[in-house]
């Protein structure tokens, strides 16, 4: 239910198009965001223009109804929304304009270029929402797919059209590894949700990553943090459909959002301004109802046609990657994910991937036994390290009591080799499963 605060309410005329005759509307929130217009037919996500006072057009979405009236969430904040503004409905509201000319380009949550270059040409219309796939025409993910990080390729490897995300904290290297993953993955095309990050970051990742041959298989779609949360939900609906487009093109697609948790932040948004309940700390259900319907439109395509391997970083709220209900959530859709650890970060390892805890839940099914045999050994021998070190470091530990400790001391300074890469440094996926396996003793086993 709706809550309407009395005593800061205003009228305006609504037109669609074609025009009907005016009717009343009127702000439901001090803010000016929500408008009510009554009788006002429109399904939810139609978006619409109102004329304002000063003669200046701003853009609002159907949000929902309340008692037979429509809701208008707006796009922009302080609009002079007055008693004689009109409302105009939009076309094209459910779609989105794709082509093979998104790619070198950086656009926003509506198709438009950000890189002062003229509008990519479109080549077909699909649905912003998209059309789901029956699950039993979906093939099975068989191949590996190298990323360029050499912990990732050879102790967590990734199919072609597995989904993962990657968990972490505020400053732990987040940032770099997806940079890292979209200039070295072994991929078609490149798709790069930039949702509600900082401004300065997503200039800085269009530096580092749009040059060079990455550039002409990349499409960056950005809307910073402080746009609206209509903007920053259209952008990833946005990004699952260009990532679709090329997809049904039988192209390999690598898809990175970064983050997911922003994208549940915009839901949370316009669910509170609706009046919906929060739940689980502070998120609606409308918020963590979001997440399974995004990450099911990626993964492989039917039989023969091309795949979506999809990653999405998650904001831990506090490092907690427990008891955070986007993590939680996300980790029981996903195929996998990736923690980072603010430890290993302070102590200098990069990128600070916290093995033990992290799972690529189809890796068994695609790389020879030989291969996770050795990613295991090599889990094994990182844990009894550092469950033990503080106890080395005290001198309470003499060599000979634990034969995994002995091993994992003698062969520390190679295993902090082999886990720590700079990021202007691919490895293959062939060399680093040659590393890793060189490393356990296993060999070409």
């Amino acid at each position: 239910m709706t809550h309407i605060l009395e005593g800061l309410t205003y009228r305006a005329s609504l037109m669609a198009e074609p025009a009907p005759p005016a009717i009343s509307a009127r702000v439901l929130r001090f803010d000016g965001l929500i408008v009510e217009c009554v009788a006002f037919s429109a399904s939810p996500g139609t978006r619409c223009r109102i004329d304002t006072e000063d003669g200046a057009a701003v853009h609002g979405e159907v949000v929902g109804f309340d008692r037979g009236r429509t809701l208008l969430l707006l796009e922009e904040t302080g609009a002079r929304v007055g008693a004689t503004c009109r409302v105009h409905r939009l076309g094209g509201s459910h779609e989105v304009a794709v082509g093979d000319d998104v790619l070198g380009r950086v656009i926003d949550a509506d198709g438009a270029p950000l890189d002062a270059r003229p509008a990519p040409r479109a080549t077909e219309i699909r649905p912003l929402a998209g059309t789901p796939l029956n699950p039993l025409e979906r093939q099975s993910v068989r191949a590996p797919l190298d990323v360029g990080v050499r912990l990732i390729n050879a102790a967590l490897t990734v199919g072609c059209g597995q989904r993962l995300g990657i968990v972490a904290g505020s400053g732990v290297g987040k940032s770099v590894l997806m940079d890292m993953m979209a200039r070295f993955t072994d991929a078609d095309v490149t798709v790069v949700g930039l949702i509600g990050e900082r401004a300065r970051e997503v200039a800085d990742f269009v530096e580092q990553v749009m040059h060079g041959p990455a550039r002409d298989r990349t499409v960056i779609v950005a809307v910073p943090a402080d746009r609206s949360p209509l903007l920053r939900l259209r952008a990833a609906q946005r990004v699952h459909a260009v990532a679709e487009y090329f997809r049904d093109q039988n192209k390999q697609v690598m898809l990175i959002m970064d983050s997911l948790t922003r994208v549940a932040h915009a839901r949370r948004e316009v669910g509170l301004a609706l009046g919906e309940p929060p739940t689980a700390k502070g998120y609606p259900p409308s918020a963590l109802a979001l997440i399974p319907s995004l990450l099911e439109r990626a993964g492989p395509g039917r039989a023969g046609g091309g795949a979506i391997t999809a990653f999405y970083t998650i904001l831990a709220d506090g490092d907690d990657t427990v008891n955070d209900p986007v993590v939680d959530t996300a980790r029981a859709i996903l195929d996998g994910h990736i923690v980072l650890s603010r430890a290993q970060a302070q102590a200098g390892l990069f990128p600070a991937i916290d093995l033990a805890a992290s799972v690529s839940r189809v890796m068994k099914d695609i790389v020879p036994p030989a291969q996770v045999t050795a990613a295991t050994k090599l889990r094994r021998l990182m844990a009894s390290y550092r469950e033990n070190r503080d106890m080395m470091l005290l001198g309470a530990y003499a060599p000979g009591q634990d034969r995994t400790l002995d091993e994992a001391v003698s062969l520390w300074s190679r295993i902090e080799a082999l886990v720590s890469q700079g990021s202007d440094v691919r490895a293959s996926y062939d060399e680093s499963v040659a590393d890793l396996t060189a490393l356990m003793g296993l060999g070409d086993a």
